[in-house]
């Protein structure tokens, strides 16, 4: 019975039996493509060679017209110039066809969106809390079991916060007491300062703004965040104001997108 050996193939899962009981198992699985860093590339590569499919096509032809114009003399220039003055009309249509092309392929391409520059609010030293503090002073708040405070100390080394780590008044104090009012002053002083650091680095007024798009994750008060800026700052009546809220951390990417598009209508 040793030399009987066979071979079944069930799925993606090669088992091998021997004298009736199963000795090896060996599963063929195939590598996830859509995973892969090398498909990121190839997309990549793809968006590149659409947006720029005309300019791809036109410098080989440009390359041949150059090449073949190159041949020609005076002479074969004087007759091509009488061969077409008595076809002027099919010039005209010809140029009229391929002038009207080019003005609707320009037009209609979206425009190139570019950032400006960018500003990130800091606060002051007094706000920079380590890691050990902040959970000493959730132990010391009495509002949190042990599971809790077990549950903190995972999450907040697992998400890459550093020992330089600026938490809100609020939250700092012996006795926390976070509120309306107190997350209404932190808003103001981020967005506030970073806001005034952008205008001064860039040198833009505050009435030229036309776009106003404001995101946060989880405070979503009313008046809404970008209320509070545009009245802050006095921006114009006609500004195109957009306050995302509730939407978690894609709402950034989110608001990119947003300005993208508004920018290029």
């Amino acid at each position: 019975m040793a030399e009987d050996q066979s071979k079944q193939r069930l799925g993606p899962e090669s088992v091998t039996v021997h004298d009736g009981e199963p000795v090896e198992t060996k599963r063929n699985t195939l590598p996830n493509f859509l995973l892969s860093v090398k498909l990121k590339y190839v997309k990549l590569g793809y968006h590149y060679l659409i947006s720029n499919a005309m300019f791809l096509l036109l410098i080989p032809l440009l390359f041949i017209a150059s090449a073949h114009l190159s041949t020609l003399t005076i002479q074969d220039f004087v007759q091509l110039w009488h061969h077409l003055k008595f076809n002027f009309v099919s010039v005209t249509v010809c140029s009229g066809l391929l002038v009207f092309l080019a003005t609707l392929y320009f037009t209609s391409r979206p425009r190139k969106i570019y950032l400006l520059d960018f500003a990130c609010y800091k606060p002051e030293p007094a706000r920079m809390c380590t890691r050990e503090t902040f959970i000493e002073k959730s132990v010391l708040a009495g509002s949190f079991s042990e599971e809790n405070i077990a549950f903190q100390k995972k999450i907040i080394e697992r998400s890459g916060l550093g020992q330089n780590t600026y938490f809100p008044e609020a939250v700092m104090r012996i006795t926390p007491r976070p509120g309306m009012e107190d997350a209404r002053k932190e808003a103001e002083m981020v967005m506030f300062g970073a806001i005034d650091e952008l205008l001064a680095k860039t040198g833009v007024k505050a009435k030229d703004i036309g776009i106003l798009i404001v995101n946060c994750s989880l405070f979503n008060p009313t008046p809404s965040l970008s209320a509070m800026v545009v009245n802050h700052y006095r921006l114009r009546g006609n500004i195109l104001s957009y306050n995302l809220g509730g939407m978690g951390c894609s709402a950034g990417l989110i608001s990119i997108d947003l300005a993208k598009q508004l920018l290029q209508v």
